[in-house]
C-alpha cells in the first residue's frame, strides 16, 4: 500500500502558522514579574490575572494614583463590576501590589526630579572662544 504524503505547501503553511503563533507581537503588557521583589510577585500575578479581564493593565498602572485610600476605592469599584472576578479575598493582595507599585513610582519620580535639579544647577559651560578669522595676505 502506497503512503500518501501531504503536499510541500501544506508543510510550509503549517510552519508559517506555528511561527506566527510563537512570534511576539511586541512588548508584553504589564510588568516583568521577575524584576519584582519575591514577596510582591504573587500579588502582582493576581492583580494581572484579575484586572486584565476587563481592561489593559496600563489603565491602573498609568493612572497616576499614589494614595492607598484612592486605590481602595478603585479596587472596590472594580470588584463590583460584573465579570471582574475580583473577590473580597483578592482585594488585600491586589492592594498590597498597588501600594508597592505606587511607592516605586514615587521613588522613580523623585529620582528623576533630583537628577533634573542637579543638571539645572550646573553652571553653563562657556562657549569655546572662536579662532580669529584669517585674512589672506596679498
Amino acid at each position: 500500500m502506497k503512503t500518501m504524503t501531504p503536499p510541500r505547501w501544506l508543510f510550509a503553511l503549517a510552519l508559517l502558522a506555528l511561527g506566527a503563533a510563537c512570534a511576539s507581537t511586541g512588548p508584553r503588557e504589564g510588568l516583568d514579574a521577575s524584576q519584582l521583589p519575591p514577596d510582591v510577585r504573587d500579588d502582582y500575578a493576581l492583580f494581572a490575572r484579575r484586572c486584565s479581564k476587563c481592561h489593559s493593565l496600563a489603565r491602573p498602572l498609568n493612572s497616576g494614583i499614589d494614595d492607598d485610600a484612592r486605590w481602595t476605592d478603585y479596587v472596590t469599584r472594580m470588584r463590583r463590576q460584573p465579570g471582574s472576578g475580583i473577590t473580597q479575598q483578592d482585594t488585600g493582595p491586589i492592594l498590597r501590589f498597588l501600594h508597592y507599585y505606587s511607592l516605586e513610582q514615587l521613588r522613580a519620580k523623585r529620582a528623576r526630579a533630583m537628577a533634573n535639579d542637579r543638571a539645572a544647577s550646573k553652571p553653563p559651560t562657556p562657549p569655546a572662544e572662536a579662532a580669529p578669522e584669517r585674512t589672506a595676505d596679498r
